[in-house]
């Protein structure tokens, strides 16, 4: 079983418009309401590819029933702790013109203490049914800044992996808890480092040095030039076919659901970077976010191109 951890659930608005025109008024053409937060992507997109998973965090008021609601008709099992605000929304705006999409985040309501403590205990024993864990996304405001660490060492002590997808002082904090796999964009990676810009040798060291510190897997998106994988075996590049986007969003939270399926299932490091890869460029091709259809996954699959580009980690 995977279970997925999103502390800063959502639902999930997708606004589509014929054309954004700021300061007047917008008629929406289609809504799309999902649930949301990234580990709830993750949580889809495994199990469209046949995954069993459990999806925990917090949910609360209206929003967070109709959160439980909207993922259960996905077929994830959630078990959530209710918290006392409001579940977030969040909301992506698509102009159908300029195929310009634009978010509108909410921060997330503060979850008292004690609720903190009842979502960690909870997830300490789901955890006696997990093979795989994935902690995604941001936290709800107030949360102190070593919630994941606490989260990645229980899984740790049970010989749990734990791929962790976040940013800033949450992926900082997190990276001494030693997950078994992050994935910084290029811009995470600069904040790692402190670099403005990175060429992609440089990414490559990095990568390798983030290894370093006992982290078995460590990949960066470089956008439509697909990603490095920094693995046990070396270092990999997957070149992505070019597909017809619908929808960027939620591509990341896919990629993750490919890397938690094959590390669970223990495929070799080429067929674990092409199998996320292929995840994540399905996704691109639907409108409904951590989504995919099979047939487009296998289609793309085969076209991948996985280079070797350093043989041995160092």
């Amino acid at each position: 079983m995977i279970l997925t951890v999103t502390l800063n659930t959502s639902i999930d608005k997708r606004y589509l418009v014929e054309k954004m025109n700021a300061g007047q008024v917008n008629r929406v053409s289609s809504c799309r309401y999902s649930a949301g937060g990234k580990g709830l992507n993750v949580s889809r997109a495994a199990v469209i590819a046949g995954e069993s998973v459990i999806a925990t965090g917090f949910a609360g008021g209206h929003n967070g029933a109709l959160l439980e609601e909207l993922a259960e008709k996905d077929g994830i099992r959630t078990e959530f702790v209710h918290a006392g605000g409001e579940t977030r929304s969040c909301i992506n705006i698509m102009d159908a013109e300029t195929g310009i999409q634009t978010e509108f985040l909410e921060a997330g309501e503060a979850v008292p203490q004690e609720k903190i403590a009842e979502l960690e205990q909870r997830y300490r024993d789901l955890l006696a049914r997990a093979e795989v864990v994935t902690i995604s996304g941001s936290t709800p405001k107030g949360m102190d800044d070593e919630i994941y660490v606490r989260l990645i060492q229980a899984a740790r002590d049970c010989g749990i992996p734990v791929l962790l997808d976040t940013s800033g002082k949450l992926l900082q904090k997190s990276i001494c808890a030693r997950p078994a796999l992050i994935k910084p964009n290029q811009d995470e990676i600069r904040q790692l480092t402190g670099k403005e810009e990175l060429s992609e040798e440089e990414l490559k060291e990095t990568a390798l040095y983030l290894r370093t510190k006992g982290i078995t897997y460590v990949v960066v998106s470089l956008g439509k030039k697909g990603s490095l994988m920094a693995a046990p075996s070396g270092i990999y590049k997957a070149a992505v076919p070019k597909v017809e986007v619908k929808n960027t969003v939620g591509c990341g939270d896919s990629m993750l659901a490919g890397f938690a399926i094959g590390i669970k299932n223990r495929f070799e490091d080429e067929k674990l970077l092409r199998y996320a890869s292929a995840i994540a460029a399905a996704n691109a091709m639907q409108e409904k976010t951590g989504f995919f259809e099979k047939k487009d996954f296998e289609e793309i699959y085969e076209k991948i191109q996985i280079t070797s580009v350093r043989n041995v980690a160092r």
